[in-house]
């Protein structure tokens, strides 16, 4: 495959909507044949995009092996078992579903010979492994065939199946196009004249309510969530003055209840404190010093207000706000007392003694953290381990960005528009368009495991912080390496959130249900 005349580029995804990179101008991608990628318990089929680069369609052989056909049967393809790659993109799939009679996780090897010279004889054998998970079911698949009949149905049998099928699909067919005909016609006469077209995706939200007004402000003893949740809608990008103005009101407390007792962090402009509210409250409070600028203030109270109402054990929301005309403004977050910053804490000694078993379950928190943002319309847009706090007992919280700039500026880059982003967190549309979604979270997400595995290692340390250097990197579908003592099932759901389209990311629910059944498999043994 060394052979530049002869190209092959196939990549892999399934319904974790997750690629990798197997084979890229013609260089086989060894390091990630090496690994063997978990298929959840939902999942029941993988896809395989490839395509010839050889100018010329090149033969294949593809054998799949399962070892158990208790578990799971013989895995089913949408393609002959042998014929040529196309010159075109073409996705092929293989179906892996299990029977429901046993629970196993089952090791399928695929196995896919491409012939590149049938004179020479010169072929390359590439073979990817995958853990199928199955659990026994207490109504197993009654369609589900059993795997020995399967391997001696006759062709007859078989060509019966495929005529009764085809007629039953070619009936579908034509009663689809009669039912997008009725609908056609009949929209002409339902749709208002100034309603909008409906454009769907995977992450469209359901219409609901606005938020309710807010009640009166009084001054309570101690600091409580005002709301018992985020509103459904997108609160973090171009908040109104008026709103923002409303929400500070809303969480307005008086400056004298507040007590600080130690400096943690420090910036050109920045302070964290660690104190006390009503002698009574831990908290964290950050302010600014008193040469700030009138810009670096409002981009204290602006971003500090991003997960206004948050309630959710795993999310660090502001409670309490103070904009005094004669001091300097400052926010309180409800914090335990050994609360600290997620990525000093990996810096630190006693971080070195962190298990992977801990390490995913940190992950698992801030997933499931972040579906709760997601799921009420919310996108974070800087999810870093700079951005999270973590306790004695490794309970940790994604908090908001308010001072990392200042707090942590080898981490931001300015584009050239006056702000300084984390080039180096970005999805490569986030980079190229400042297009910004749950799958440019997702994206970050996966570089914050990443950060959890290395102990807060700077990512790519090897390439500059330039806009157009990262572009570049990204786009040859160059990623973050396998961290060491990384469990290859760890780093695969990794690799899922650095795939090239946005919408063959994970969501967080996915995300969530990988992690979960990679934390059951470790404390299966424990």
């Amino acid at each position: 495959m060394a052979n530049d005349e002869y190209k092959i580029k196939p990549t892999i995804h399934n319904r974790l909507s997750a690629e990798i990179y197997y084979v890229r101008e013609g260089q086989v991608n060894e390091y990630a044949l090496h690994f063997t990628v978990p298929v959840p318990v939902d999942v029941e089929e993988i896809s395989f995009t490839w395509q010839s680069l050889a100018k010329k369609p090149l033969p294949y052989r593809i054998n799949i092996v399962s070892p158990d056909l208790i578990a799971l049967p013989k895995p089913s393809m949408n393609i002959s078992w042998q014929g040529e790659i196309p010159e075109h993109i073409e996705t092929f799939a293989i179906g892996l579903r299990c029977s429901g009679r046993e629970s196993a996780e089952v090791d399928v090897t695929i196995t896919v010979e491409v012939t590149l010279d049938r004179l020479t004889g010169n072929a390359t054998e590439l073979v990817f492994r995958r853990k199928k998970i199955c659990l026994m079911s207490d109504h197993p698949d009654a369609n589900q065939p059993d795997p020995y009949l399967l391997e001696n149905a006759s062709n007859g049998q078989n060509g019966l199946i495929t005529l009764v099928i085809g007629g039953i699909l070619a009936i579908l067919f034509v009663a689809l196009i009669i039912l997008i005909a009725f609908c056609t016609r009949g929209s002409f006469h339902r749709k208002p004249h100034n309603a909008q077209p409906i454009r769907t995706s995977s992450f469209q939200r359901l219409q609901t309510h606005a938020p309710s007004a807010p009640s009166s402000i009084h001054s309570p003893p101690s600091i409580a969530p005002t709301i018992a949740t985020l509103s459904r809608t997108r609160i973090y990008a171009n908040v109104e003055p008026e709103e923002l103005q409303r929400r500070i009101s809303e969480l307005t407390v008086q400056r004298c209840r507040v007590r600080l007792s130690s400096l943690l962090q420090e910036g050109t402009f920045g302070r964290v404190y660690r104190g006390s509210y009503n002698d009574s409250q831990e908290v964290l409070v950050k302010t600014v010093g008193p040469h700030a600028s009138q810009i670096q203030v409002s981009l204290l109270l602006h971003e500090g207000m991003s997960l206004y109402g948050a309630q959710h054990p795993g999310i660090l929301s502001v409670l309490g706000v103070s904009i005094d005309d004669h001091t300097a403004p400052f926010l309180l977050y409800l914090a335990p007392e050994n609360s600290r910053n997620l990525k000093i804490f990996l810096q630190e000694p006693v971080a070195r003694s962190l298990t992977t078993i801990q390490i995913v379950k940190i992950q698992l928190q801030l997933a499931q953290a972040l579906g709760h943002l997601h799921s009420h319309g919310v996108i974070h847009k800087d999810i870093a381990a700079r951005n999270c706090v973590i306790d004695d007992q490794l309970r940790v919280k994604l908090a908001d960005n308010s001072l990392s700039r200042d707090l942590f500026p080898g981490d931001y880059y300015c584009l050239g528009d006056s702000e300084n982003r984390p080039i180096k967190w970005l999805a490569l549309e986030s980079i190229q368009y400042k297009q910004f979604s749950e799958s440019s979270d997702t994206w970050a997400f996966g570089v914050l495991m990443w950060e959890l595995c290395t102990l807060a290692r700077q990512p790519y340390a090897e390439v500059s912080r330039s806009r157009f250097e990262m572009e570049h990197y990204l786009r040859d579908g160059y990623r973050l390496s396998q961290p060491i003592n990384c469990p290859d099932e760890l780093f695969a759901i990794m690799a899922y959130c650095w795939t090239m389209l946005p919408m063959e990311r994970p969501s967080f629910e996915q995300l969530q249900i990988c992690l979960q059944d990679f934390y059951a498999q470790l404390t299966r043994y424990v």
